[in-house]
């Protein structure tokens, strides 16, 4: 980068200072979707035409509905918001005049949805950013956000005195002193600490190297399964989002099932680490972890498991493995993980050539992609209930959510280096290399096909990170000997992190063998069979089921014979790096 032309540099420098303002996002994508919409609407009369007539239609159907609600306030509504807008469902908004202020805001966000999509001509992508940016400027001006037009929030207003309003204040300056800072938030610091509340399994940090911590837990019992579990957390998190509190750990669970088990720990890079790539991650990450595992129990077979963009990590891995002719992994479970990134929903509205050179001169300038640059695009695509809500809750309502260890967890910020974020998303994300085999490993392209160990996959149903159609699409590249597909209930955290006896869990589950014919995603769930709580009991029996039957002697912890004596307790060192 020094070598570059100085216009080069002085051109990077405006973007990334402009990326921080922007939240990272490119004012060039969104302006050349917007220009491509307005000039293919201004050259369709017709939809022009289709347009002034839904306009006419609402604002009719707005007047009647007002004039019944005057005569009977329970009438019901001309428009119901969407299943998952509970926005209005408060008792409160059904009194005149909410009730016209809240439908009327439906309607134009119908109008408006009308609007941005369904034209011919433009391109699906601008389509797509359109309708999403419109669709976030128009709730920002929800009746809800405003304590004007929110009738809980004038309630609570005169039942208190306006001291909701006061705590409101209190707690924003509490959040923007915390933000200015680097401090997690009010609560966090003192109720969940890691290492005491969280990350709790005995174990012992037995390899460390600059990238990982490899964590071994202590048995749970004399005898164990023989093949070991190593578990490869997305570097976009931390580790202990599979080991929160004792009660709801995986990694607690699967132990106490007689596994043994490792995970990495990934360290969080600074500006230092800038120039690490996608191959290091691999090298440094994945297979450094396999080395130390045989070292310590020589000859074993490894049940791999990748959760999130270490499940896309591992399935890379396990690819050039299966080229190079290494049998350690004996087989592969992906969590909510990736491999084919043609639907991978909201996420790609802004993946095309001008975001991601607009993301790389930020990360240029940093040498990381932070946290918190991050968190914003996550929060925008569930703006109602992650940003608008709360900001109504704590600011306007006065009130504090509880916190839990899932929260916790998701405070508790990493970053990306600038080297691997940029070839993610280009080779990953943008040219899809690894689902179509032009992903290069030592120079030589890699092929999922080539992966023929028993492969679990398992998606959420509210995923917006990782849809669960995305992930199904292990089904058409896997040519394993059996692939398992298993849907949950819950998101892309919680519904992995669903323990048994967690209210309000079920699955469904199916296994595809070589004779078997495709079903596509939508065929599958109307005809795989519904089942209730948790699904790691299932995923454990599958892993019991590619086991060895015998069980044999509980291994000691590293193996210090070896060079690998325990370097400290878990969760070790790299975790606690803010």
């Amino acid at each position: 980068m020094t070598d570059s032309p100085i216009t080069v540099t002085l051109d990077r420098m405006v973007n990334a200072n402009l990326a921080r303002a922007t939240a990272g996002i490119s004012p060039t994508v969104v302006t050349l979707a917007y220009l491509d919409w307005l000039i293919h609407l201004g050259l369709a009369p017709g939809k022009q035409a289709l347009l002034a007539e839904k306009a006419f239609r609402k604002g009719l159907r707005l007047a009647l509905y007002a004039g019944r609600a005057l005569q009977d306030p329970a009438t019901p509504p001309c428009i119901d918001p969407l299943p998952q807008d509970a926005r209005f469902s408060a008792p409160a908004w059904q009194q005149w005049p909410f009730n016209l202020f809240y439908q009327s805001f439906l309607l134009t966000q119908q109008w408006w949805h009308i609007a941005t999509t369904d034209n011919r001509g433009v391109a699906k992508q601008h389509e797509a950013i359109v309708a999403f940016v419109t669709r976030q400027f128009l709730d920002l001006f929800s009746p809800a956000n405003s304590p004007l037009t929110n009738p809980e929030i004038l309630q609570a207003t005169w039942r208190e005195g306006g001291q909701n309003l006061l705590r409101g204040g209190a707690n924003f300056l509490a959040d923007l002193e915390n933000l200015l800072l680097g401090n997690r938030p009010d609560g966090l610091r003192e109720t969940f600490v890691v290492g005491r509340d969280l990350a709790v399994t005995p174990g012992q940090v037995i390899y460390r190297n600059a990238l990982i911590e490899l964590i071994q837990y202590q048995p749970a019992g004399e005898r164990v399964y023989a093949e070991p579990v190593l578990i490869v957390p997305a570097w976009i998190m931390k580790y202990y989002i599979l080991d929160l509190s004792p009660r709801n750990s995986l990694i607690r669970y699967l132990v106490a099932q007689g596994h043994t088990v490792f995970t990495l720990s990934w360290k969080n890079p600074t500006r230092a680490d800038r120039d690490l790539g996608l191959e290091d991650y691999r090298r440094l990450g994945v297979m450094a972890a396999l080395e130390a595992i045989g070292q310590v129990l020589p000859g074993r077979r490894v049940h791999g498991v990748g959760y999130c963009l270490g499940g896309t990590l591992l399935t890379i891995a396990a690819a050039a493995m299966a080229r190079d002719g290494d049998d350690r992994l004996c087989s592969l479970t992906l969590l909510a993980a990736q491999t084919d990134f043609t639907e991978a929903g909201e996420l790609l509205l802004f993946i095309n050539e001008n975001q991601v050179a607009f993301l790389e001169d930020m990360m240029w300038d940093q040498g990381y992609l932070d946290a918190q640059q991050m968190a914003g695009a996550f929060q925008l695509l569930r703006s109602n209930d992650l940003i608008w809500s709360r900001l109504v809750r704590d600011y306007l309502l006065g009130q504090r959510q509880s916190w839990n260890d899932l929260a916790a967890w998701n405070a508790d910020s990493t970053r990306m280096p600038f080297r691997m974020h940029s070839e993610y998303l280009r080779r990953i994300f943008l040219d899809n290399a690894l689902a179509t085999g032009h992903y290069q490993v030592d120079g030589r392209p890699i092929a999922i096909t080539d992966i023929r160990v028993p492969l679990f996959a398992v998606g959420t149903v509210k995923d917006h990170v990782a849809p669960w159609r995305s992930v199904y699409k292990i089904n058409l590249m896997a040519d394993a000997e059996e692939v398992t597909f298993l849907l949950t209930s819950g998101g892309h955290n919680a519904g992995i992190v669903s323990e048994p006896g967690h209210p309000r869990r079920h699955y469904q589950l199916a296994r595809r063998t070589e004779g078997d014919c495709y079903l596509d995603p939508d065929t599958w769930q109307a005809q795989t069979p519904r089942q209730e709580g948790s699904w790691w009991p299932a995923w454990e029996s599958w892993l019991a089921r590619h086991s060895a039957t015998a069980w044999v002697p509980a291994p000691s912890m590293g193996a210090p014979d070896r060079g690998l004596a325990p370097l400290g307790p878990a969760p070790g060192t790299y975790v606690l790096q803010g």
